[in-house]
């Protein structure tokens, strides 16, 4: 996470979100609002007084008990929202959150499984299919992990896709094989075009990327990061008319976007269930924390999505 400097921002990259600050799970029940109002309150804490993200925030990690109906199969419904508390991190806390690699083993962004069969994730990476998806993965570090390494078999890019203004910046990936869903694996549900998620609901984000521009290596944990939503009005007055209505912001609260999180998640809570409201897309070059990170907006490409599971 990067949560200070004093460089001024320079221009967008389209290169991905990633500075995360550890999320904790409290324990396995709905998100309730007092939940919400903690969240914001301590937002509203470090706006006022500069604190540190992780100081303020980190706490061990304990238990991440999961209740199973199947091995293979899972509804992303089925997966309950917890009353996450910011500050722990736990293999499985966020199951459809894949790593695409090279075959070198070098993570270059993140995905989202969204069904046993398909991941969704940035455009703007030029993934092929020879690069590899690693699913069901925490410590990339670990040999103890029981991770699936899935091969991909078509790449589907959205062909509104424009990397000048990394407009439609979305791709889906069909799997060779499905995935076998686990505690540790499962689907991400996906919002309807009219689902609304207002400015200032505080969501998360997620994945290996850079926590500071220029660190010379990513974290070998999974990193999370709670951002609040900006309206498109508020995300202009940072990035101007490269805002599009196809794109939603977050953050500008002490947490930047950074290389190597592209492709990866915004997730947000809608009807008890984790909801994938953008994907990781740009945002400064230098990861500045005080300048809103840049997501493709599900809700506006969601129809594009629809037509591709359909017909595959």
């Amino acid at each position: 996470m990067d949560a200070g400097g004093l460089e001024k921002p320079a221009g967008p990259t389209a290169r991905g979100v990633a500075s995360a600050m550890p999320v904790e799970h409290h324990e396995q029940r709905r998100l309730s609002e007092e939940a919400l109002e903690e969240s914001a309150s301590k937002w509203d804490l470090v706006q006022q007084h500069g604190l540190s993200l992780v100081s303020l925030l980190l706490r061990p990690c304990g238990g991440c008990l999961w209740s199973l109906r199947g091995p293979c199969h899972r509804a992303c419904a089925e997966w309950p929202v917890q009353d996450y508390q910011w500050g722990r991190r736990c293999p499985g806390l966020w199951p459809w959150q894949v790593s695409l690699q090279d075959n070198t083993g070098f993570q270059f962004c993140g995905g989202s499984l969204i069904s046993e069969d398909w991941v969704v994730t940035a455009a703007h990476y030029g993934i092929s299919t020879s690069h590899l998806v690693m699913a069901g993965e925490f410590n990339q570090r670990s040999d103890e992990e029981n991770i699936q390494v899935l091969k991909i078999a078509r790449v589907c890019k959205n062909p509104k896709f424009n990397m000048v203004t990394v407009r439609s910046d979305i791709a889906l990936l069909k799997l060779a094989t499905p995935a076998c869903f686990s505690h540790t694996m499962s689907p991400m549900c996906l919002p309807e075009t009219t689902d609304e998620f207002p400015p200032g609901l505080v969501c998360a984000t997620t994945g290996w990327g850079r926590t500071k521009y220029n660190a010379h290596k990513t974290p070998d944990k999974l990193q999370q990061a709670a951002l609040p939503l900006l309206s498109n009005a508020e995300c202009k007055q940072f990035w101007g008319s490269r805002i599009t209505d196809v794109m939603v912001c977050a953050g500008a609260n002490g947490i930047s976007s950074c290389m190597g999180d592209s492709g990866g998640p915004l997730v947000c809570q809608k009807d008890g269930a984790w909801t994938l409201v953008g994907i990781v897309s740009w945002s400064s070059s230098i990861c500045f924390p005080s300048i809103p990170a840049v997501y493709a907006r599900i809700t506006e490409l969601i129809s594009w999505v629809q037509e591709i599971l359909a017909a595959n």
